[in-house]
């Protein structure tokens, strides 16, 4: 392959395709100039929306709500926010809480799972939210299988 035909690639959430690789470059990462996007923007808006989708949890009665910091152990996604809804229809409520702010802000809204289930996972991109009746919650522990990561906030 020539490094003209990966000028096709488009990350995720991008909008336009990377830059030409440099000339001798035989990594996808080795491109000329700062690395595109710039990880300090990503970053910077990875964290403010995981606090604000921590703000909207809050506001709508979810417990023990805890953010953690993945950015140095995941390359699928930068935080995960978890959070416990004490019934269906309080899970049903804090998804229809987020799909309203994703809509009204123009971010991608993607939802596996459904109340019922016990476990809903929303995807927003540099955040994933997961949200568990008390039960679901204790069964997968999923801070305990990201017990590396670095937690920034729990709220109980």
């Amino acid at each position: 392959m020539t490094a003209a035909s990966h000028t096709s690639i488009v990350r995720r959430g991008a909008s336009a395709p990377r830059p030409e690789r440099a000339a001798g470059c035989a990594l996808l990462y080795c491109w000329p100039g700062p690395r595109w996007p710039h990880p300090e923007e990503d970053a910077l808006q990875g964290s403010e929306l995981a606090h604000h989708v921590v703000d909207l949890l809050v506001d709508r009665q979810a417990s023990d709500v805890v953010l953690l910091d993945l950015t140095s152990l995941s390359t699928f996604t930068d935080y995960f926010v978890i959070a416990t809804a004490g019934n269906e229809r309080q899970l049903g409520a804090l998804i229809e809480t987020l799909d309203a702010d994703a809509n009204a802000s123009g971010r991608p809204f993607k939802q596996e799972g459904q109340p019922e289930a016990g476990w809903v996972l929303v995807d927003l991109g540099a955040v994933i939210v997961h949200l568990f009746s008390l039960e679901k919650r204790a069964y997968y522990n999923l801070e305990g299988l990201w017990q590396r990561a670095q937690e920034i906030v729990r709220i109980q």
